[in-house]
């Protein structure tokens, strides 16, 4: 195993490196020839895949994360105007702290533990901030987590309960992000923040693409739609088909269609999608309910240009969604597919089903939307809903509630 520049092309050695020492470039885990996964990654996959040798070295902190479900969203499908495909939901809200990072996490401090580190850093909006919590505390790891000062009480709350020691920071993201930086050089610890940053860590995610590959059949979806801040889950979908596809065989039906979902009040990359442009330019001020992907980029657009460039290699494209469509799309997946799902984590379907409307997919698509996080991390949301109770002056009073019902009298 070694680390390398996706830019340059360097070849590192597998330290704990956050970007290329010639050309800063993000960098990539690369295994050898013939092995595709190691180490902790390994065991973050051998639940669902008996192809791959099952090794639980003492370095490897795993909370069962992964092999998350996929539903069919049949009652959704249905009504929809004029679509004849079919729609998947990756379920991710079922992992250990509820949202698709403790697959990024679980690695990245599997790979800390290993290399020997005092504790672990990360700048987060608050699923990832969970996540390193969770996973330092279950090895007794110290842990830092820098937030920005409006993230859900709910999400901090959370990684609290961990723990571990929570920093907020006024501003949006990147400040968080620069100020992790800081920390991880000036305490020496190990930062797990979950943009690309962490090699070890992105290189996790590619157990998405496998999963999807497997649970479709070898069916190769039209379309995936993923939230998107940074956009390493993108590369997980991406590396991770292309990898199944090439140990089956079927390397040549070749990877679905990637198309980021980005909220309308922070989409740089989006942006940079429409406009032609090679390279992604910062946001200047986010201003979105999705806190999860409200992410400007400052400092490190380099993130968004490589995601940019992954999901033009797809064939896929980019869409923005408006608060409102994202509302709605938080309704749809808990009232017509029992799915609760935080404001990131109904962006993928508020994406699709604005394409869908728009008929910039085929109305015979298979597709797949990324739900990358429960809605208990941000209840505030469902409360600015306006939830509907009924206050019943007896708990005799059944006629009410026939009322409700609509029903007829026996």
């Amino acid at each position: 195993m070694n680390l390398r520049c996706v830019e340059c092309g360097k070849v590192l050695p597998p330290e704990m490196l956050y970007e290329c020492d010639d050309c800063g470039g993000i960098l990539e885990v690369i295994h050898p020839k013939g092995v595709e996964t190691d180490g902790a990654l390994q065991t973050s996959m051998w639940r669902y895949s008996k192809k791959l040798p099952v090794r639980s070295p003492d370095h490897i902190v795993s909370l069962y994360e992964g092999m998350t479900p996929m539903h069919r969203a049949l009652r959704m499908e249905q009504s929809l105007s004029g679509f004849r495909g079919i729609v998947y939901i990756k379920d991710e809200t079922t992992n250990p702290t509820g949202s698709f990072k403790d697959r990024l996490v679980s690695v990245a401090i599997s790979r800390a533990q290993e290399l020997g580190c005092n504790g672990i850093i990360c700048a987060s909006s608050g699923n990832a901030g969970a996540s390193a919590a969770a996973y330092a505390a279950k090895v007794g790891l110290k842990a830092i987590i820098v937030a920005p000062s409006h993230t859900p009480i709910e999400k901090l709350t959370q990684i609290s309960g961990y723990g571990a020691t929570v920093v907020l920071i006024d501003g949006h993201y990147s400040h968080s992000y620069r100020f992790a930086e800081r920390l991880a050089k000036e305490f020496n610890y190990v930062n797990v923040t979950t943009t690309y940053l962490n090699p070890y860590g992105t290189d996790g995610l590619k157990t998405v693409g496998y999963e999807l590959y497997e649970q479709t059949g070898g069916e190769i979806p039209d379309y995936v739609f993923v939230p998107v801040g940074s956009g390493p889950l993108v590369k997980g979908v991406y590396q991770g088909f292309q990898e199944a596809l090439r140990e089956s065989g079927d390397a040549r039906k070749g990877i679905p269609k990637i198309i980021a979902v980005q909220a309308a009040g922070c989409s740089p990359i989006v942006k940079a999608f429409y406009s032609g442009d090679m390279e992604v330019t910062a946001w200047d001020q986010p201003a979105t309910i999705a806190s999860g992907i409200s992410d400007p980029l400052i400092g490190y657009e380099k993130d968004g240009t490589y995601t940019l460039r992954l999901i033009r290699e797809s064939g896929g494209g980019a869409v923005s969604v408006t608060d409102h469509e994202i509302r709605n799309a938080m309704r749809i997946l808990a009232q017509s597919e029992g799915v609760l799902a935080e404001p990131t984590g109904a962006c993928s379907l508020a994406g699709f089903i604005k394409m869908q409307q728009n008929h910039r997919i085929s109305q015979d698509s298979k597709v797949v939307c990324m739900v990358t996080g429960h809605g208990y991390k941000d209840f505030k949301v469902y409360r600015e809903m306006s939830p509907v109770v009924h206050q019943l002056k007896s708990p005799d009073d059944t006629e009410s509630i026939r009322q409700l019902l609509c029903l007829s009298p026996d």
